[in-house]
């Protein structure tokens, strides 16, 4: 009689133990899965934020191309380095690559220095334009917003890929194939901001 009642408690008990780790187990699967998701999309926004400010940099570019030729007919080939910057950080977008964005933001930072630097040695008085003032000063302001959401861009992916490669939520992380996001880094060699001065 004790072994049926013994007998009858056991069972229900461990049935409802086995069941109670087993929801507490899919639970925990689809906590995990949906932070990893809303990871992963934290990491595109912050992309759309620093490819929305690099767009603003490479269409404000022509316009301040425009007002210095007004000025001077300074060697083409600075001109053909913002191209060739454009076509680059396009293709960047295109593809949503952080490394090839960060080498079309070197590319032209490079040579909107160089262009600045040659335009306010031999042409003083371009300081004096308020186009160029105007362009000038756009253009800083967006050089802060761009570091400020290369940072954030930064900082969200470190999140995102310390996520995808600590235990647990690893696991989870490789078996719907999440996958590890770039940073946005620039060479060592290209590490300096360009320099937007009047």
């Amino acid at each position: 009689m004790i072994k049926i009642l013994i007998d009858s408690w056991i069972i229900p008990t461990i049935v409802v133990v086995i069941v109670g780790l087993i929801v507490a187990l899919i639970a925990y699967f689809i906590k995990t899965y949906n932070k990893l998701v809303k990871e992963r999309n934290k990491v595109k926004n912050a992309w759309s934020q620093v490819d929305v400010q690099l767009k603003m940099r490479f269409d404000l570019i022509p316009n301040l191309v425009e007002t210095i030729k007004g000025y001077t007919k300074h060697e083409s080939s600075i001109f053909e380095e913002f191209a060739k910057a454009r076509q680059l950080y396009a293709d960047a977008s295109r593809n949503h690559s952080a490394k090839d964005a960060a080498k079309a933001d070197s590319a032209l930072g490079k040579s909107l220095d160089i262009l600045v630097n040659a335009v306010h040695e031999s042409y003083p008085e371009l300081k004096a334009d308020k186009n160029y003032n105007d362009l000038m000063a756009q253009l800083k302001e967006i050089e802060k917003k761009i570091a400020f959401n290369r940072q954030l861009y930064n900082d969200v992916v470190l999140g995102y890929n310390n996520k995808i490669e600590m235990f647990p939520s690893n696991i989870i992380a490789g078996m719907f194939h999440f996958v590890k996001e770039e940073f946005f880094q620039i060479d060592e060699g290209e590490k300096a901001a360009p320099k937007v001065s009047f």
